[in-house]
């Protein structure tokens, strides 16, 4: 019941901020409407494969976002009038990641809607894309909540616009990797951002080449790796927070 009760408050805390709804849902929604707008000749920026890489595009501010809130109730020592109650570190994660989901889940709803009025074609891989997209988004959130135990309520600007980058430059969102060169190429393998969009993009197109055993292995890995650090982090920034 507390956790329910701390994500009921972390969500408030959210919504209350209109300047990250902003980001969070208008820009990227922006963004898909301006590049339909130019018809670029590639394959990246036809509508639907565009339409995954904006789900993970708002994902990376999903990131900033929470890494920001994370470090605000350290420096507002919420988290330390907190530490005296019975909660355990996993709580307090978990909290903060369920207070995102509707977010998440309305952010990926409006996305698609917006795309299948501009023409993408109405599928029930729609309904399972966005659900597994919620999935992937959890790595975001903790990725978030790991920056904002690490640094302060400024650093998460920075490292936050890092994370925006990577997933800009290393997903092969713009485009692909191959045009770059084979280092660049290995660099986008080795990070969890060209896993993430394959995985998006191939449930979105039912396409299980890019639902590859490769893909699927590095987002795991990623993703395990983020919670339990996470996890380990925030404790200790509690621990030493409260002395």
């Amino acid at each position: 019941m507390r956790m329910i009760n701390f994500a009921k408050r972390n969500f408030k805390e959210l919504v209350r901020d209109p300047l990250s709804l902003v980001f969070e849902i208008v820009l990227p929604i922006f963004l898909l409407f301006i590049f339909q707008q130019f018809n670029i000749p590639a394959e990246n920026y036809k509508l639907e494969n565009f339409t995954p890489s904006i789900i993970l595009f708002g994902f990376s501010f999903i990131t900033l976002f929470t890494a920001t809130l994370i470090a605000k109730d350290r420096t507002s020592s919420f988290l330390i009038r907190l530490g005296t109650s019975p909660m355990k570190s996993s709580d307090y994660i978990l909290g903060y990641i369920l207070s995102l989901l509707p977010i998440v889940f309305i952010q990926n709803v409006l996305f698609f809607l917006v795309a299948i009025v501009m023409g993408l074609k109405f599928s029930l891989s729609i309904i399972t894309t966005i659900f597994v997209s919620i999935v992937i988004s959890v790595f975001f959130i903790t990725l978030g909540i790991l920056i904002g135990s690490l640094v302060s309520e400024k650093g998460t600007g920075g490292l936050g616009s890092i994370v925006v980058q990577l997933v800009c430059f290393t997903s092969g969102m713009y485009f692909p990797k191959e045009s770059i060169g084979k280092v660049f190429a290995v660099i986008c393998k080795s990070l969890p951002f060209e896993a993430c969009l394959n995985i998006i993009q191939g449930t979105l197109h039912c396409d299980y080449s890019n639902l590859s055993f490769v893909n699927i292995i590095v987002f795991l890995i990623y993703f395990i790796l983020t919670i339990i650090i996470s996890v380990i982090v925030f404790k200790k920034r509690m621990i030493s927070d409260n002395k």
